[in-house]
């Protein structure tokens, strides 16, 4: 049994990952941390789980106890909370958080040379299964990618296999509320939220470094902008992702290039019919779809923000570092219908 301890443990990535932990049949969960609920149930903060679980949150932290940490704190706190604790050398740490995400500091630029925070030296393995697999096998730390990073990577990375990326591309993406949080802001409040969409950091998100770097590795060079428009939708969970790339390639070439890609996959997948976003809601699933007009080829790209592209991800990235089968407590049904 793999033990378990998560750091952060009040957020709405942590409620899921909570789900998904206890549900796993190689997993123990030994601790939950929280300060500011240390002492209550977890089903009391997380409500889905009554009747799952009586543990309760503790403001402790017992390294020794586990052999692996998830940390689920807001972006640029995990770095800051490794130069003030101690983390013995044998626990492996998954981090959702974006602060180790880009590999080092001299290519973490965005299109409008918006610096990435990542630290100039660390070992941690960027946690994209579909294509660093075997690196995260070996690693004893993981940077779990972004939510809209890997909607928006899994769509384009087989275009950027064959090299068909060389010309501006054109992402729109458009998001469920969890997405923001769990801490109640102005564009979650229901009464703003519902019936109601919006765009923010047009051209400027922060996950287009991390794209970029996915990218540049696959194609071995990047020269063009990622022009990313992230929108907020009036939905909960979720996110539905177009990106437009320039090309002569017949679409039937690409298709196969894709189905290819992905043939050993085991949760992205490519699918000729029409996609919708239900078909991916509550699952660790990554669809794409192709179409073409012209020189103009489409990707059409979906997951669940909260588990592709957050928790179902870390827990498909702890199964492949401890040698688990990799879809272990991963088989979730999609909500539609």
């Amino acid at each position: 049994m793999i033990k378990i301890g998560i750091l952060g443990g009040a957020g709405y990535t942590a409620g899921e990952l909570i789900r998904l932990l206890i549900n796993h049949p190689q997993v123990e969960l030994k601790f939950i941390h929280s300060e500011s609920n240390a002492g209550n149930r977890i089903a009391d903060v997380h409500e889905g789980l009554y009747g799952d679980t009586d543990m309760v949150f503790t403001s402790e932290m017992p390294f020794d106890d586990v052999d692996l940490l998830f940390f689920c704190f807001g972006h640029g706190k995990s770095e800051a909370f490794l130069r003030e604790h101690d983390v013995p050398s044998h626990v492996r740490i998954i981090d959702l958080a974006q602060d180790f995400r880009l590999e080092g500091a001299s290519d973490n630029v965005s299109n409008n040379g918006l610096n990435h925070p990542t630290p100039q030296h660390h070992d941690y393995v960027y946690g994209l299964p579909e294509i660093n697999h075997d690196r995260i096998a070996k690693a004893q730390h993981v940077a779990n990618p972004g939510c809209f990073a890997t909607c928006i990577q899994l769509g384009l990375l087989p275009a950027a296999a064959m090299h068909l990326i060389d010309k501006p591309v054109s992402v729109n993406a458009i998001t469920g509320s969890t997405g923001a949080g769990v801490k109640p802001s102005t564009t979650t409040h229901f009464s703003w939220r519902t019936g109601n969409m919006s765009i923010y950091k047009a051209f400027n998100h922060q996950h287009v470094p991390e794209i970029r770097q996915s990218l540049k590795q696959v194609q071995g060079n990047l020269d063009v902008d990622i022009d990313f428009i992230p929108y907020r939708g009036d939905f909960a969970r979720g996110i539905f992702a177009t990106e437009v790339v320039h090309t002569d390639v017949p679409l039937e070439d690409i298709v196969a290039g894709y189905k290819a890609f992905y043939s050993n996959a085991a949760f992205t997948h490519y699918v000729d019919g029409s996609l919708d976003m239900k078909q991916v809601v509550n699952t660790n699933k990554a669809l794409i779809h192709c179409d073409k007009v012209g020189d103009k080829l489409l990707i059409i790209s979906c997951i669940d923000n909260l588990l592709k592209g957050a928790v179902g991800q870390a827990v498909q990235n702890m199964n492949i570092m401890f040698g688990l089968e990799e879809t272990m407590g991963l088989k979730l049904k999609a909500s539609a219908f």
